[in-house]
């Protein structure tokens, strides 16, 4: 295994690693605010409080930034000029910042009007809550700002740590903050939690930014070379993110009109979904993002290709069994995981609904996220913005087209339909783009991973409805003894078929277990 190779590797299984820590505490985070609240008027207002902070920090940080940032800053310390690389985060730092502010003070002026518009069908009680947690957010969008902007800078380094643990604790936060909170403050107290998550967040990872070596300047010289260059490449991101946000707040609006809780039901199967994306697509693509801005830099084409190839075959091998398993056991999971206190079967089965229609495009949502950091790598912002705005208007149009058939299914379904769309378009790019991507392995181990992931379902499927009558136990154990033979089945089943068709990519995670237990492996230390 190469080194630029073995080093993905380690930091891939790092981030996985906190990455699922991180994403149990998110649904213990979700089990418990279920839990107390119910999928109803006040969960719908709590996740329709997170939209117009989350927009406005996307837009200045969260996706334009560190998709521009990453590999300008990783060219300066790859040619030995960090001093000027520093100077370009600062005068970033002091406009994004100010930047936020405004954006803020606006948003808090004007926080009833954006609301409205949002999620216009809410009842008057609705919307006044929705409107008090939306200011409340506000304070959550500056913080996610600050770690953001940090967690650029230390991944430009290849240190992954810190930000992963603040990830962690994230959660962590919101759920013992939140929860005390809440026998006072109700609903509120997780959006207080939330700010104070933000906050911690961003906290633990100034050591290691010290540790790097962060140097700070009181500049806005938007005219130096660096700065430029990154302002070039975000604001065709920043487009595509802009159209990408009006995307989701069309479906609130029309979600907004559907029965009680319907946003609840699509926000829960959404994170259930992101579960598989977040800990293995993300993880993988952050873990390699660095690699590919550096090999793109020295130009090293062969090595760049083979990365490329590897995260994305690694990406789908991963992601398209986990969605087959979603489906499967849809209603098992998300009765072991909420159905209790003021949630009951009828969420459940709206939630399962959601949960069907958005697990079908989760292997191409995690394959965008290898081919968008390819684009950014070579500093080609373009393409992705320019596919990504076709896909938006593409799902648009097939959620006002599907809602009216399938409710809030529809919705999700429209969602995965356009990932997908979106993921073949930029395979097509890439591949006029750069000459030849590998595309007839790429291809072929796609069709092997779906042969595997079929038959596993099926298993699976048939494993779960012929268990459950025998089950004798409370029902809440007799779903996650489901849920743990279904998830134990399928990952047998999945492994022995695909080494069985003697796939290269089981061959590297074998691989990868054998080194793991043979020394110690190592990331770049904070």
């Amino acid at each position: 295994m190469s080194q630029a190779r073995a080093g993905v590797v380690r930091a891939a299984g790092l981030l996985m690693l906190t990455m699922v820590v991180s994403r149990i505490l998110g649904y213990v985070r979700d089990v418990v605010i279920y839990t107390r609240f119910g999928q109803n008027s006040l969960t719908d207002a709590y996740n329709a409080a997170f939209s117009i902070p989350d927009f406005l920090y996307i837009l200045l940080v969260g996706g334009a930034l560190s998709s521009a940032f990453i590999p300008v800053f990783s060219q300066y310390i790859a040619t030995n000029k960090s001093d000027e690389g520093w100077r370009v985060v600062s005068i970033l730092f002091n406009t994004i910042i100010t930047l936020m502010l405004v954006g803020i003070t606006l948003g808090l002026i004007f926080t009833p009007q954006l609301v409205y518009l949002l999620v216009p069908k809410f009842s008057p009680e609705a919307m006044e809550l929705t409107v008090k947690l939306t200011r409340i957010m506000f304070a959550q969008a500056f913080f996610m700002a600050l770690n953001g902007i940090s967690m650029g800078i230390l991944n430009s380094y290849k240190h992954f740590t810190s930000p992963a643990l603040g990830s962690v604790l994230y959660n962590l936060v919101i759920i013992v903050v939140g929860l005390i909170l809440s026998f006072r403050w109700g609903i509120m107290g997780f959006s207080i939690g939330v700010v104070v998550g933000a906050m911690v967040n961003f906290a633990v990872q100034i050591p290691a930014l010290l540790r790097v070596g962060w140097h700070y300047e009181w500049c806005f010289d938007l005219s130096h070379p660096g700065v430029r260059r990154i302002i070039e490449l975000m604001l065709p991101v920043l487009i595509g993110l802009s159209v990408t946000q009006f995307n989701l707040f069309v479906s609130q609006n029309l979600a907004s009109g559907l029965p009680e809780g319907m946003i609840s039901a699509l926000r829960i199967a959404q994170r259930l979904m992101q579960v598989p994306l977040g800990v293995f697509g993300v993880a993988i693509a952050v873990a390699v993002f660095p690699t590919l801005c550096e090999q793109a830099a020295r130009s090293k084409k062969a090595d760049f290709m083979r990365t490329m190839s590897l995260g994305l075959r690694t990406v789908v091998f991963i992601t398209l069994p986990a969605a087959v398993g979603l489906i499967a056991l849809r209603v098992p999971i998300i009765q072991a995981l909420f159905e209790q206190g003021n949630f009951d079967y009828h969420n459940t089965l709206a939630t399962a609904e959601a949960l069907l229609f958005y697990s079908i495009g989760l292997f191409g949502y995690s394959a965008i996220q290898i081919l968008n950091r390819v684009f950014y790598s070579i500093q080609d912002t373009r393409t992705p913005v320019t596919t990504g705005v076709i896909t938006i208007l593409l799902n648009i149009a097939l959620s006002f087209l599907l809602i009216q058939y399938l409710g809030h299914g529809g919705l999700a379904l429209a969602y995965s339909i356009a990932g997908i769309f979106n993921m073949v378009a930029l395979l097509g790019v890439l591949k006029w783009k750069l000459g030849k991507i590998g595309g007839h392995q790429i291809m072929s181990s796609f069709l092997h991973t779906l042969i595997a992931a079929v038959a596993m379902g099926l298993v699976v499927s048939f494993t779960v409805s012929g268990l459950q009558p025998l089950l004798p136990f409370l029902p809440k154990i007799n779903q996650i003894i489901l849920v743990l033979v279904g998830v134990s089945t399928g990952v047998l089943v999945y492994g022995g078929l695909s080494l069985a068709m003697r796939m290269e990519e089981p061959q590297l995670v074998l691989k990868l277990i054998r080194r793991r237990f043979s020394r110690r492996l190592g990331v770049g230390t904070d």
